[in-house]
């Protein structure tokens, strides 16, 4: 059925093609850069740092709609630049000579007159040595140069966004999640200029406002600066368990940090990825770093990282999206792979360690609710009973020997109910000479047959065996896996897998790597693919689901981990029943052995699932429990 608009009668008139005016134009192309206030905020911020200000100040007003305010100390603009700036494709970032040589964060020349076009808008600007001076524009309809009042940089205004379009005001949030939407966007900047110094200012109802965000300039090298940068706008405790990442690859360098797989989060919103210093969201350095941490986390949990690629300007195109939020690398494979390979490299070297936010945690879940001040037992008033009183020889006799009963006889103590004893067991001191300098300390009990207690210089460790050995026992495994490589069973009769042409050929183009993991595939005519070969440690599987899992990964990275991940969830699974059972008692020989060989080993700090498999107590923690400090 043919629509309306093409259903045109011969004595109708034929459509005319016109030109739209200048304010449509700017109107329709407001649309792409500029959708809430966050964006208009993202531009006006991000011109005042290619300006080279030092301090930039945002304050806000109704979540940005009724008032967006950018205050910053860079260079400036005369009296002939203002007009300029306020029209489309005029900028001082590029000379259109090269589109890729791209070194500043804008460079279309399209956000000021944008919001121009939308809101009303309001220059003011001083460059050194010259008169401060502004411009309006309102709708579109720009006013005269005027004489103003500044001292230096610029103050961009911009009032009423989108007066001009309200249809668009319906599309926007409440003003809580658009403030939200601001916020970020100052945040994720400042960790890309952690030289500059930011101020988020909430200015609704009139007033000098409430300060949401400060980040005052950092000093020092790169990574101490954006080290404490880290530690203002995500947090103490992403400082404490981060690690630091540098590396190169042809022509890519990574910089940045990536926290511990025990310091994960529930969504992804702890993942903050920039390109040449531009903030942007790219499925491609997204997936991977999933990747990296894929044999870490369980699939609810996601990493944290804060990361920085940076690159001659030619090996990537930033100009494939208005928003320039989304890049396109020339090579993204060796993105992806210098992304993966650094982020791996980095969590082998942290070894056994764990994140602090375990203990943290820990030590939280111990504390009582204090709902009334404490009264220490000196401080009591007598009681009309006293508890017996067993004299000591001087030193605990047999305590490291002492074997818990099934059921121990209560105290005859008034006032306490009979009690069962804990499981306990703990060694003698001299059956295990094992220095307590080592990271993880000497082995002093175990409780409940699951759970180790070591003894440190700075306080105890509690390892869960199972956890601990499951992770020890999977590393082995995947070590002989890279030794021998993964063994392929061959089918007696090949599977054949119909597929798409495209999909068909961008498998075959992967044939190599795939028989590495094991899989071999081969052509079989138009679409189709023959699977020959499978991972022999996969047992029986289904090829054809299997090819579909791979080509669902290669769709959305450009790479596949499914048949590596599958056989890494096997070896999981074997490490898991090979691994030291919970119930099982152990002597001190054997646990001390269990905590060296934690030690030596990485990522022991966390299980298969990326829990941790021990949590560290300093003793200043233990005697704040007792209120002995």
């Amino acid at each position: 059925m043919n629509s309306p608009a093409r259903n045109i009668s011969q004595d109708q008139p034929r459509p005319v093609i016109r030109q739209l005016d200048e304010g449509a134009i700017n109107r329709i192309a407001a649309g792409e850069v500029v959708e809430r206030p966050a964006s208009a905020v993202k531009e006006l911020v991000e011109n005042a740092i290619d300006a080279g200000a030092t301090r930039v100040e945002v304050d806000y007003a109704d979540g940005g709609k009724t008032l967006i305010r950018v205050s910053d100390d860079g260079c400036g603009m005369s009296a002939e630049d203002l007009p300029l700036a306020l029209s489309r494709h005029a900028t001082s970032k590029i000379d259109g000579s090269d589109l890729l040589d791209i070194h500043t964060f804008g460079f279309r020349g399209e956000a000021l007159p944008s919001l121009g076009a939308v809101g009303r808008l309001k220059l003011t600007s001083r460059v050194q040595g010259g008169e401060g001076v502004s411009m309006s524009v309102s709708g579109g309809k720009a006013e005269p140069v005027k004489p103003a009042a500044l001292s230096r940089g610029t103050v961009v205004e911009l009032r009423d966004l989108f007066y001009a379009t309200p249809a668009r005001l319906k599309f926007l949030r409440t003003d809580r999640a658009e403030a939200q939407a601001i916020s970020d966007v100052i945040k994720r900047l400042a960790m890309a200029e952690p030289y500059v110094g930011f101020t988020l200012r909430d200015v609704s109802g009139g007033g000098e406002g409430r300060v949401t965000f400060r980040a005052d300039p950092e000093s020092g090298d790169m990574f101490d600066a954006l080290h404490g940068r880290l530690a203002t706008v995500l947090g103490k405790d992403f400082a404490e368990n981060a690690l630091a990442i540098d590396a190169e690859r042809e022509g890519l360098t990574l910089t940045g940090y990536a926290a511990l797989p025990t310091y994960s989060r529930g969504s992804a919103v702890a993942q903050y990825l920039f390109v040449n210093g531009r903030p942007v969201r790219d499925k491609l350095l997204v997936g991977a770093l999933r990747g990296a941490y894929f044999d870490f986390l369980s699939r609810d949990r996601h990493p944290a990282a804060c990361l920085f690629i940076d690159c001659d300007p030619h090996l990537v195109d930033v100009n494939v999206h208005p928003a320039k939020s989304e890049v396109r690398f020339r090579e993204p494979g060796i993105a992806r792979g210098l992304i993966v390979s650094a982020l791996r490299h980095a969590l082998a070297e942290a070894g056994h360690r764990a994140s602090t936010t375990v203990a943290n945690a820990t030590l939280g879940a111990m504390r009582p609710e204090v709902t009334e001040p404490r009264v220490y037992q000196m401080d009591r008033p007598s009681q009309s009973y006293s508890v017996p009183y067993r004299p000591s020889s001087g030193v605990i006799e047999q305590s490291y020997n002492w074997q818990a009963p099934e059921r121990a006889e209560p105290m005859e103590t008034p006032g306490f109910a009979e009690m069962s004893v804990p499981s306990a067991r703990m060694e003698e001191i001299e059956a295990a000479p094992v220095t307590e300098a080592l990271p993880l300390g000497a082995a002093r009990a175990q409780v409940h047959e699951n759970y180790i207690i070591a003894q440190t210089e700075r306080g105890i460790v509690i390892v869960d065996q199972h956890a601990a050995h499951e992770r020890l026992v999977y590393e082995k495994l995947k070590h002989q896996m890279a030794e021998h490589g993964v063994k392929a069973q061959a089918l007696l009769i090949p599977e054949i897998v119909e597929l798409s042409v495209n999909d068909a050929q961008m498998l075959l183009d992967m044939a190599d790597d795939l028989a590495k993991l094991g899989l071999g595939i081969e052509p079989f005519g138009g679409g189709a693919i023959a699977v020959r070969e499978t991972p022999a440690i996969l047992g029986r599987v289904d090829a054809k689901a299997m090819i579909e899992d791979i080509l669902d990964e290669l769709s959305d990275l450009g790479d596949s981990f499914s048949v590596q991940a599958r056989i890494e969830a096997v070896l999981s699974r074997v490490a898991c029943h090979g691994s030291i059972r919970s119930g099982r008692r152990m002597h001190a020989e054997e646990m001390n052995a269990l905590l060296r060989e934690m030690e030596a080993t990485p990522h022991s700090g966390q299980c298969n699932h990326g829990r941790p498999t021990y949590v560290e107590l300093k003793l200043s923690d233990i005697e704040r429990l007792f209120g002995r400090t």
